[in-house]
């Protein structure tokens, strides 16, 4: 069969679009008042205004202190969670408002790795349930049965495939987000977003899980959103990253231009709280330390959210929202005053 001429005009766009998209995401959580007449009052603004895209095959990385949104984006985009405004497309298709029928077919290109291994693994299930879960979901025939595939998986991970039969609890915190790695695998996604996948584990643990994923990415040409609070593990794992600061994107670029060359206050403040293992240069770094604590989502500072923790603010930073724009080629920045400062 030979191709059409639409077919062959329209292989290039495909190749050449992000495999996700997002513009002006937000999410506001209503707050209410009363008992019986229950009356907003307000609206926790978890997420308010990202724009980003993600390439086919890339890693971005997404850091921040504990909650600026960052695990309320990744259910976002996965559509585990309604957006309140702004736009979702995912692989040419638009998902911001899908329905869950709607969403069902698409389910085995989107996956998430989550935080928690204990919790997030059913106790009352086997391991062999639990990663085959997908394929029944979804109803996807295997050749050689379900309980073949699954073992695959398990050996795919690390992990014992004679161990399909057995439950959580008889698995350590490590052995346990590998199960969940082989579930999110199941149906070879194209996308999975890992919500701090290694943050609960010892850091000898979190070395191998890191190394997993790598390889994983490599033999199956994954795309990642790694969600994590820890830089070191970010700058290992990522191709870009993205700095978020109380629902918003204050800094995003490539992993070098970034680590190397952060213009952002806040990135500045979070790369120089980063331990250095080398004890002279450690002696000479300069730390930053910001006053304050992170101010409430439900009530956020106006104009540029940062202005109450930064030492560079002016009269501007509290009137004028500062946009994200691209000071580097591949490097954006929401700030009115960004500064280049080289990190020894």
């Amino acid at each position: 069969m030979t191709a059409t001429t639409s077919d062959v005009a329209a292989t290039p766009a495909d190749d050449a679009r992000p495999l996700l998209q997002v513009e002006g995401l937000q999410k506001y959580f209503p707050v209410n008042r009363g008992i019986i007449f229950q009356k907003e009052v307000g609206a926790v603004k978890a997420v308010d205004g990202l724009t980003f895209s993600v390439a086919k095959g890339e890693t971005l990385g997404v850091v921040g202190e504990t909650g600026c949104g960052k695990s309320t984006m990744g259910r976002l985009i996965t559509r585990l969670l309604e957006p309140t405004g702004g736009s979702i497309v995912f692989n040419g298709h638009d998902i911001t408002h899908m329905s869950r029928g709607q969403m069902r077919p698409l389910r085995k290109d989107v996956q998430i790795i989550f935080q928690d291994p204990y919790s997030s693994l059913n106790p009352r299930h086997t391991i062999g349930t639990i990663v085959g879960a997908p394929f029944r979901l979804q109803k996807v025939q295997t050749e050689s049965g379900v309980k073949k595939a699954v073992q695959d998986l398990l050996a795919l991970v690390g992990l014992n495939p004679e161990h399909y039969n057995r439950y959580p609890h008889e698995f350590s915190g490590g052995q346990r987000q590998r199960i969940g790695i082989a579930r999110a695998l199941a149906l070879r996604p194209k996308l999975i977003v890992c919500d701090e996948p290694v943050s609960a584990l010892d850091v000898s643990i979190q070395a191998q899980v890191i190394n997993l994923l790598d390889d994983l990415q490599d033999e199956f040409d994954l795309t990642y959103v790694f969600i994590a609070h820890d830089l070191s593990v970010v700058r290992h794992i990522s191709d870009r990253v993205a700095v978020m600061y109380l629902g918003k994107i204050v800094e995003i670029g490539d992993r070098v231009s970034l680590y190397e060359h952060p213009m952002h206050p806040y990135t500045h403040a979070l790369l120089s709280a980063v331990p250095v293992p080398d004890p002279v240069k450690e002696s000479k770094r300069e730390r930053i330390l910001l006053t304050g604590d992170v101010p409430s989502p439900l009530n956020p500072p106006p104009a540029c959210r940062f202005h109450t923790r930064c030492w560079k603010a002016q009269a501007i930073c509290k009137q004028v929202e500062p946009p994200l724009v691209q000071l580097q080629p591949g490097h954006e920045v929401a700030c009115h005053f960004p500064e280049e400062r080289v990190l020894v």
